[in-house]
């Protein structure tokens, strides 16, 4: 069976009951507040009581379940109380101020208790009392305007500030009780229970404030500057971002308020005027002139006139008029809060806005909507034409809109919409920049310090393996990339902890091995090849970059494994050792060699296999000699079963060896020998081609011509030597 890599690393179930424990009270916080608030509506008490839970759940949990339980509070409590999502506002600063309190009290600083009450007490006052003047116009409560009553007739003093103290001493009593209620639950809460839910948001193992604070020391040293100002960089985007979105948002909304109120006004404009056009007996204009306002007809035609204005919404000014030469001659004109109305019979002169219009109006046809800033304010103007029997205009009923209504409409709206939005804008906000923080800012933080801690912990194995099991009780677990990256690190500091185990074996491996190749070959110095200086040096080279060629091309996986690639390379310059046994007289020859010289010539394959096999002997364990005597063994053997000295073909030839064929040949070419020039490279390459599938590996040829720019880096250096 397959063993899970990943079973070793903690995954701090305590912070998932602590996640969950989070959810809960949101939920129960939400649901207590909402409870308390529809008994004190049903009531009708001078109270809310609805921030019970929101105090207690920030207590708990910090600002985002808080946020949550306010947002969620406000929201519900509309079911009963329409106007409770305006004060949404109210319960998100609370929230804050009570993250703010227990961040101090968590340091021991109790006296901000103190200035924490001080502070829920007048910020929450001063934002209800703002909140109820300009939405609402008045005070919540008929009990706030007794008692205001009673401190400006005790006081003298203005009115509006006799309301906002009145409406802070009620707020006082709500905040107060709210807070002992809050405090009270939390203290019954074990000690145990409340901190499992404040570190339920890690996603990590939580980190203490003075840990956080050595991140921010460490991770702002030179090197580590772009990672301690990523939070800075994704928060700022992600409030600009917020904020964009917001501001477009509220446009829009106004926009399409503005459109939308305006047409629902004109409608009702030219209903109303419509319909005072039908009422209005076209026949009698002239007799309601005569006979004056006293006249019972035009008495009861007026207050028909003002029962249209009253059901006719947004419609400040209601009036019949008769076009005449130069003006307009009013018949009905009814009375407005801020004007007196024209008396029956006025002639008013046509303002400018209407001059286009005359002829129209003289024609007794319809004009359309006049928009005029006159005397009056800034008025949206409605006509439509009376007729009489004879479908002849003999007047015209208008209606007035006043767009400063429109606009003060329009302000209200934009406030609430303000107070609505602003609560969940900063939910919405909160708990993306927390996602950030738990997600991102601090495992990648985490991540940086513990490498920083294995790179810094230098070639000490204890400390190395200490390091990586620091690493892995961290236990990242946010389920995503950053998780993935977590484990890879580990494995990864894991790993070069084993390889450095294991070079430490190999050293006093390569140690021993070494004392025995010296006291193994010390008898052969006298007989080395005048040549194999800087072909050992080549073909080791050449041998590197063949094997790494390989690998990259996904060849010979299971054989390439990290042991045999060093094993090749290290061992690669023995590989004609067995040289030292072939005469100089053969081995030095200037001319073509004889079959009996050659025949000597090869004996060095089998010398050189002896040779090793012998100094393998003389170390204990596993040595990269086993791969050097395959190479002096068969590097001379063909693909084709062709070579020697035993006539090996194919894969059966040791891969060691076809790999260090190619080098050897590719060498011999290349270099100057007593018996011949140096090959240019082309020609070279050309012979090799020529090999692949006969004399070599053909992968062995395709990942040495793959190479070539590292293959003419090492024949630049040696021609330079």
């Amino acid at each position: 069976m397959k063993e899970d890599k990943n079973k070793f690393i903690p995954k701090y179930d305590t912070n998932q009951i602590g996640k969950r424990g989070r959810i809960i009270i949101v939920i129960l916080g939400s649901f207590l507040n909402i409870i308390l608030a529809y008994l004190t509506w049903q009531l009708k008490l001078p109270v809310f009581l609805d921030t019970i839970g929101t105090f207690l759940v920030s207590m708990l949990g910090g600002i985002v379940p808080g946020l949550f339980t306010a947002v969620f509070t406000n929201l519900f409590c509309t079911i009963f109380n329409k106007n409770a999502v305006l004060f949404t506002l109210i319960n998100v600063a609370t929230v804050f101020l009570t993250a703010w309190c227990i961040s101090k009290k968590n340091k021991g600083k109790k006296l901000y208790i103190f200035i924490y009450i001080l502070m829920v007490l007048l910020v929450t006052g001063i934002m209800s009392y703002g909140i109820q003047k300009m939405v609402l116009g008045e005070a919540w409560f008929r009990e706030v305007m007794v008692l205001a009553e009673k401190i400006k007739n005790a006081t003298g003093i203005n009115e509006s500030i006799a309301i906002f103290f009145a409406d802070l001493t009620f707020n006082s009593i709500d905040k107060i009780t709210t807070l002992a209620l809050a405090f009270a639950i939390f203290n019954v809460i074990p000690e145990k229970v409340r901190k499992l839910i404040w570190e339920g948001n890690w996603r990590q193992k939580p980190v203490s404030e003075e840990e956080q604070k050595k991140y921010k020391k460490i991770l702002g040293e030179k090197g580590y500057k772009g990672i301690s100002s990523l939070q800075s960089k994704l928060s700022g985007n992600l409030v600009i971002a917020a904020l964009a979105i917001a501001t477009i948002l509220v446009w829009i909304s106004l926009n399409l308020y503005y459109e939308n109120i305006k047409s629902q006004y004109i409608k009702n404009a030219e209903n109303a005027a419509e319909f005072a056009a039908n009422v209005v007996d076209a026949d009698r204009l002239d007799d309601f002139l005569e006979h004056g306002a006293d006249w019972d007809p035009y008495k009861q035609t007026e207050k028909t006139l003002y029962m249209i204005r009253k059901n006719a919404a947004g419609v400040k000014y209601l009036y019949i008029l008769r076009v005449e030469d130069g003006g307009s001659r009013y018949i009905f004109d009814l009375n407005n809060e801020e004007n007196e109305a024209y008396e029956l019979g006025h002639f008013e002169p046509f303002e400018e806005a209407f001059e286009q219009y005359i002829t129209a109006l003289y024609a007794g046809e319809e004009i359309e909507p006049v928009e005029s800033v006159d005397k009056f304010g800034w008025l949206l103007t409605i006509y439509k034409p009376i007729k009489n029997k004879d479908g002849k205009t003999v007047g015209y009923a208008g209606a007035d809109i006043s767009m400063e209504t429109v606009y003060e409409n329009m302000k209200i709206f934009l406030v609430k919409m303000s107070l609505i939005f602003s609560g969940f804008f900063i939910l919405i906000l909160s708990y993306g920049l927390s996602l950030a923080r738990y997600h991102l800012f601090y495992p990648i933080s985490s991540m940086s310090l513990f490498v920083k801690e294995f790179i810094n912990g230098g070639r000490d194995q204890k400390i190395l393996d200490k390091n990586v099991k620091k690493s892995r009780e961290v236990g990242i677990y946010t389920n995503d990339e950053v998780e993935e990256l977590f484990h890879n690190l580990c494995d990864l500091e894991a790993n070069m902890a084993e390889q450095m185990r294991s070079i430490r074996y190999y050293s006093e491996a390569t140690a021993k091995m070494q004392n025995g190749l010296i006291i193994t070959m010390a008898d052969m110095v006298e007989n080395r090849d005048s040549d194999t200086g800087a072909h050992i040096q080549k073909t080791a080279e050449y041998v590197r970059i063949i094997v790494n060629g390989l690998k990259k091309k996904g060849y010979y996986e299971e054989k390439l494994t990290p042991k045999f690639m060093s094993d090749v390379v290290i061992s690669a310059p023995l590989h004609d050792v067995g040289k030292i046994n072939v005469p100089d007289s053969v081995l030095n020859k200037p001319g073509k060699l004889t079959p009996e010289e050659f025949e000597i010539m090869k004996t060095h394959t089998t010398s050189g296999m002896k040779i090793l096999e012998k100094a393998i002997g003389t170390v204990e364990g596993e040595s990269y000699m086993k791969e050097a005597r395959n190479m002096a063994a068969y590097h001379h053997e063909r693909w084709d079963g062709k070579g020697y000295p035993e006539g090996l073909h194919g894969e059966v030839i040791p891969l060691s060896a076809r790999i260090m064929a190619v080098a050897d040949v590719f060498d011999a070419l290349t270099s100057p020998r007593v018996y011949k020039p140096a090959f240019p490279l082309q020609k070279a390459l050309e012979i090799l081609q020529e090999g692949s599938g006969t004399q070599f590996d053909p992968k062995c040829i395709e990942a040495f011509m793959d190479s070539l720019n590292e293959v003419k880096k090492v024949l630049k250096k040696y021609q330079e030597v």
